[in-house]
C-alpha cells in the first residue's frame, strides 16, 4: 500500500560559503523540531569544493589531507552520520526534513531508509534509460555504479535525511581527496572511486521536478532560516575544533 506523505515546503537555496550550506540543513531541522515549521524539501549545490565528514568520522581515516591542503579544499564536518563525501559544482544535494510518527515507517532508521530510497528510485527511474537500483546500504546505482548516497540526523519529532546526486561532477578529484571507506558495500568489491562512481545524464530541473512531485511540494518561497544559521555558524561551523576534534 502506498504511504501518503504530508505536503512539503520547498526551499531551493545554495550558499557560496560551505559552512553555511551545512548550517542551513541543521537550522531547518531545528526549526521543524521546535514546531515552528512543517516538513521541508531543500535543494542546494556548492559553487566551491569542500570535503564533509560524517559526524563520527576521523579525518586520518577518511581524507587525503595533504592533497586537500595543496588544492585549497577545506575539510568540514556535518551533524548527520554516513560516509565522507566531496562536495562541489556538479553535485546536486537534496535535504528532507521529515516528521517522525511513533508507529510509522519513519520511526526507525531502517524504515526511513526503505521509504525514502524506494521513493527516490521511483522518482529517478523515468529520467534514465536503464534500471535504477537501491544497492548496498542506501546507494542509488545506475549501470552498476553509484550516483547517489545519503545520511540521517534524527531528533525526537523530526529527522534530516539528506543526500547527493552526481550530475557533472569531477569524479577524479574524489580519487585525489578521499581515502577508500573502511565500510564498503559488498557490491562495490575492491573498486576505486573512479571505478565505482558515475555521473548520470539527467538535468537538475528533471531531478527537482521529480522530487517535488514525489514529496508533494508547494511553490518555492519557504523562508531561509537566517537567524538560526547565524547562531549555528558562530557556535559550531566557524569553529575549527568542531571540524577537527575527531
Amino acid at each position: 500500500m502506498k504511504i501518503s506523505l504530508p505536503q512539503y515546503d520547498l526551499l531551493d537555496c545554495s550558499f557560496t560559503v560551505p559552512e553555511e550550506n551545512l548550517a542551513c540543513d541543521e537550522a531547518l531541522l531545528d526549526r521543524c523540531e521546535s514546531g515552528s515549521s512543517g516538513p521541508v524539501l531543500r535543494f542546494w549545490e556548492s559553487p566551491v569544493y569542500f570535503v564533509v565528514l560524517g559526524y563520527a568520522n576521523r579525518i586520518s581515516e577518511e581524507v587525503h589531507l595533504e592533497a586537500c591542503h595543496e588544492l585549497g579544499i577545506p575539510v568540514l564536518r556535518r551533524v548527520s552520520g554516513g560516509g565522507t563525501v566531496l562536495q562541489g559544482p556538479g553535485c546536486l544535494n537534496y535535504s528532507l526534513i521529515m516528521p517522525i510518527e511513533d508507529k510509522g515507517p519513519l520511526s526507525t532508521v531502517t524504515g526511513t531508509n526503505h521509504l525514502v530510497m524506494t521513493r527516490l528510485q521511483e522518482a529517478l527511474q523515468p529520467c534514465l534509460t536503464g534500471t535504477v537500483k537501491v544497492e548496498g546500504y542506501t546507494d542509488l546505482t545506475w549501470k552498476g555504479k553509484k550516483f547517489s548516497g545519503n545520511s540521517q540526523r534524527r531528533k525526537k519529532s523530526h529527522l534530516l535525511f539528506h543526500g547527493t546526486f552526481l550530475l557533472d561532477f569531477d569524479i577524479p578529484l574524489i580519487e585525489k581527496t578521499l581515502q577508500l571507506p573502511k565500510l564498503k558495500p559488498e557490491y562495490r568489491k575492491d573498486c576505486s572511486h573512479l571505478e565505482f562512481l558515475t555521473n548520470i545524464p539527467v538535468t537538475r530541473n528533471q531531478i527537482k521536478e521529480s522530487l517535488c512531485r514525489t514529496w508533494n511540494t508547494g511553490k518555492p518561497g519557504y523562508s531561509i532560516p537566517e537567524q538560526e544559521i547565524r547562531v549555528l555558524m558562530e557556535e559550531k561551523y566557524l569553529k575549527r575544533e568542531w571540524h577537527t576534534s575527531r
